[in-house]
């Protein structure tokens, strides 16, 4: 009796598994769960837990062993989609941005939304101008410590706040400044509020960074915001696509491509090259997932897709779940007391240092290894390390963002050795740039520059903490490029524009596509010769067998079959079986 009730405990325990999910906040939710369990289950158990109603911007992201990263499928099992042993660690995080934030109904929401954007900011995803980068900083602070008092904050008390990857001493007064005269008497709930609206302004606002190559071979960041899908390269926005003009996301390998109808049926295929298909794959899911909920009217719309039109070859996925305005929808209905909010603004963090413990980067010994001088195009580098889609490999940057990388370098070289190199409002325009978090710090710079230059990733930690993230994905780092000389730099990239000179994209691009097409054809050969095969296997179980099957019975009792089966059947089957006499005839005489 004791070994069966022993037995049975242990099946029980084999049946479970545990879960930790590290919540926005930084602080973690740990529970059991059957291994048969849904996502769905998990994710409401969250919800439940932060008592949370407005959950359908919200998502569960984890790691792959394969360091590829996913969102949770709520309506598969779990421990089938981690392809890990437990115990499972995941991350809530705000899957679909919400358009408009001030719209959403309830408080609680909008401070998860508030800690989001404000991780975005830390990890270099929001990208500003450095009077917008002040006053968020000074919205967070206000919302996180109150008034300023004199007694409480001393001279220099932005210091030892972290709002950004790397800032300057002058823009911590200015952080300063504005908190001490503009926002007094503000509560948080206020101050989230305008940190929001302000945070949706920006154009970079929402973007899950995922890095990519076009057909020339430069590097991009594909991303799918509320309005659109955007493509940035360099220090700017290439292309953006409202959701109203992408018609179609397909993906074939590593490959991935975007149809749309712009104005005056201006068709147009953009194509770029992801690091991985797992990568590839899991950007199509992003991109079919964002599209359904931003521009579906009703989720009785929504269709499944399919990687490739051609016959059955590809992935097909469809995305479940309410869409955007069935979910405005929904939260206008919501009526109960406000939940309390337990705002942890001063909890140390180990992913996203706290507002309030997190060191100050611009503390950093000034040397020529460790120089933490900042250019615009060291903001999409950031983006790499901190993107929080796919694994990043280095590649190096194209001659698009040099040119104003350079002008930056000659102007802090003709600042002199004390020149602090300040990057000025006046020199970004919001419709050609974006700035990332700035920093203005003295000497280092073509140390920086030249690790940029040979494209070596800058190698800050990833937005879950490094070895402490989801399953210890760490971007990749290059040991090179910081120890080549000037003159060397220069050949190199003298011999990278002439190889690219001597080898367009173009030749390359047509071969691609003449493979595919080859390929194409072959698989249609292939397919319509299997559906000749199993055609032809039919006829004779019709014909020649004396299967007693109802299906097979009333096909032979049919007027056509008989006709069919006695006027051309027989007839062939005759002059065949000739042939074959004639052939083992002829063959035995020989």
């Amino acid at each position: 009796m004791l070994s069966r009730l022993m037995s049975g405990s242990i099946r029980s325990l084999d049946r479970e598994c545990d879960c930790t999910v590290r919540l926005l906040d930084d602080s973690e939710y740990t529970c059991t769960i059957q291994r048969d369990a849904k996502g769905q289950y998990l994710f409401d158990l969250i919800c439940h837990h932060l008592n949370l109603l407005e959950k359908d911007y919200f998502g569960i992201r984890y790691v792959d062993p394969d360091k590829q990263r996913h969102w949770l499928e709520f309506s598969k099992s779990i421990a089938k989609q981690m392809k890990s042993q437990p115990p499972f660690t995941m991350c809530l995080r705000v899957k679909f941005y919400p358009p408009d934030p001030a719209a959403l109904k309830e408080e609680i929401t909008r401070y998860l939304v508030f800690l989001q954007i404000k991780r975005d900011l830390y990890h270099g995803r929001l990208l500003c101008k450095t009077s917008d980068a002040a006053l968020l900083a000074a919205y967070i602070l206000q919302a996180e410590i109150g008034d300023y008092d004199p007694g409480k904050h001393p001279e220099g008390y932005s210091s030892k706040f972290q709002f950004f990857p790397k800032h300057s001493e002058r823009l911590e007064r200015r952080i300063a400044d504005i908190h001490k005269t503009e926002l007094i008497g503000q509560s948080p709930e206020t101050s989230e509020l305008n940190f929001l609206q302000k945070a949706q302004m920006l154009e970079t606002y929402g973007i899950d960074p995922h890095p990519c190559k076009d057909v020339s071979g430069n590097p991009a960041f594909l991303a799918f915001t509320p309005f659109g899908f955007t493509v940035l390269q360099g220090n700017r926005r290439i292309h953006f696509l409202n959701w109203e003009e992408v018609t179609k996301l397909k993906f074939e390998a590593k490959t991935f491509h975007i149809y749309a109808n712009q104005k005056e049926d201006k068709k147009i295929i953009l194509t770029y090259f992801a690091p991985t298909p797992e990568a590839c794959k899991h950007l199509w899911k992003c991109g079919v997932e964002n599209q359904a909920f931003y521009k579906l009217e009703k989720s009785s719309q929504v269709r499944t897709v399919s990687s490739s039109n051609l016959f059955f070859k590809g992935s097909r996925f469809r995305y479940s779940g309410r869409v955007a305005k069935e979910v405005m929808e929904q939260s206008a209905k919501i009526k109960r007391d406000p939940p309390e909010i337990h705002r942890a603004g001063l909890v140390p963090s180990r992913s996203c240092p706290s507002i309030t413990h997190g060191p100050r980067l611009t503390s950093v010994p000034r040397t020529r290894r460790r120089a933490v001088h900042i250019s615009i195009m060291e903001g999409l580098e950031s983006l790499r390390d901190s993107a929080h889609s796919t694994p990043v490999r280095s590649v190096s940057h194209g001659d698009s963002f040099m040119t104003r990388s350079r002008g930056h370098l000659a102007d802090s070289r003709a600042a002199g050795p004390s020149g602090s190199g300040v990057i000025s409002d006046e020199a970004y325009c919001p419709s050609d740039s974006v700035l990332p978090t700035p920093v203005a710090e003295h000497g280092g710079a073509e140390a920086a520059l030249g690790r940029h230059l040979n494209g070596t990733p800058r190698g800050t930690g990833d937005e879950e903490g490094g070895a402490e993230s989801e399953a210890g994905a760490a971007p990749e780092r290059g040991g090179q490029g910081a120890e080549l000389g000037p003159g060397k730099r220069a050949a190199r990239r003298a011999g990278g524009r002439s190889r690219t000179s001597a080898a367009p994209g173009g030749a390359s691009g047509d071969v691609e596509d003449l493979n595919k097409f080859v390929l194409s054809v072959l698989r249609l050969f292939l397919v319509t010769m299997g559906l000749l095969v199993a055609l032809l296997l039919l006829l004779l179980v019709l014909t020649e067998s004396d299967l007693d099957i109802a299906f097979l019975r009333d096909i032979r009792r049919t007027p056509e079959f008989q006709q069919f089966h006695f006027e051309y059947f027989c007839p062939l089957r005759r002059w065949f079986a000739c042939k074959l006499r004639w052939m083992g005839g002829f063959l035995v005489s020989q």
